[in-house]
């Protein structure tokens, strides 16, 4: 069985600065439907201005204003997708955002960073 690639995985990849090839166009696209979620990018946001930049899902679940398993739901995808950490310490379990889950997305959006071919023949 192929091993499955991580988003963090296409950081700084030159394939980012040219055609993806299926595999990684499939991945990207996975993860930018992972952050097509109001309530993902709310956690998001949330967690990178907690205090230790890290929270648990029940302070999340009372700022949101919604349940715990569905919380839990969505920060399951957003680790599994590998833009959240996660630390147990004890029964707590704290979440951090994982720069490096962005960086792949970033560099896709950095459009000064690909260099252009620009043609002068009229």
């Amino acid at each position: 069985m192929p091993e499955q690639m991580s988003i963090a995985a296409l950081c700084c990849s030159p394939v980012l600065a040219g055609p993806l090839p299926e595999a990684e166009a499939e991945l990207l696209a996975a993860a930018l439907k992972v952050l097509a979620d109001p309530v993902r990018l709310r956690i998001l946001g949330m967690v990178r201005q907690a205090p230790g930049r890290r929270a648990r899902t029940v302070d999340l679940a009372a700022d949101l204003g919604i349940t715990q398993p569905t919380v839990t739901h969505h920060l399951g995808v957003l680790f599994d997708a590998g833009f959240l950490s996660r630390d147990r310490d004890g029964r707590q379990t704290w979440y951090a955002v994982a720069p490096d889950g962005f960086a792949a997305v970033r560099q896709l959006f950095a459009w000064e960073a690909v260099p252009v071919e620009v043609s002068l023949e009229a």
